[in-house]
């Protein structure tokens, strides 16, 4: 993707306009790194779960037990976006981060799974709070 379609995408989530149909995992990674490189007010860590809950609800989604918001997947992959982002060049653009995030494990929608076991991190626990892998820590 280029600078410009990952802003359109991200300014989409933003706004609550882009499809759900877009909404997808490299979406995610895509908004989260736009918003670490181009949106100083914003803390991903912090404001991402309210915006991922508000975007959820106006595609007509429901955020519960079972589906919408996660918590720990949200907080996980932001965490792995800022390490991946480190050890890029200062000047790094969303769409050359995009890249080289795609390109790595983290482009693989299944990632997570080397670090929590499937019924740990679909459980209700970790769509409502942070919950530490159970299966390897995640890289400092």
């Amino acid at each position: 993707m280029t600078d410009d379609e990952i802003a359109a995408l991200a300014t989409g989530f933003c706004a609550c306009t882009l499809s759900k149909e877009r909404w997808t995992h490299g979406a995610h990674f895509a908004t989260a790194l736009w918003l670490i490189l181009t949106r100083p007010d914003i803390v991903p860590e912090r404001d991402m779960p309210d915006m991922i809950r508000r975007y959820n609800e106006s595609v007509g989604g429901v955020n519960s037990d079972g589906s919408g918001y996660h918590e720990t997947i949200t907080q996980a992959s932001l965490h792995m976006a800022r390490r991946l982002l480190a050890g890029l060049p200062g000047d790094a653009t969303p769409a050359t981060a995009y890249a080289a995030l795609m390109a790595s494990p983290l482009g693989d929608k299944d990632w997570l799974f080397t670090y929590w076991s499937r019924d740990v991190l679909m459980a209700p626990p970790a769509r409502r709070l942070w919950v530490s892998p159970d299966l390897t820590p995640l890289p400092a």
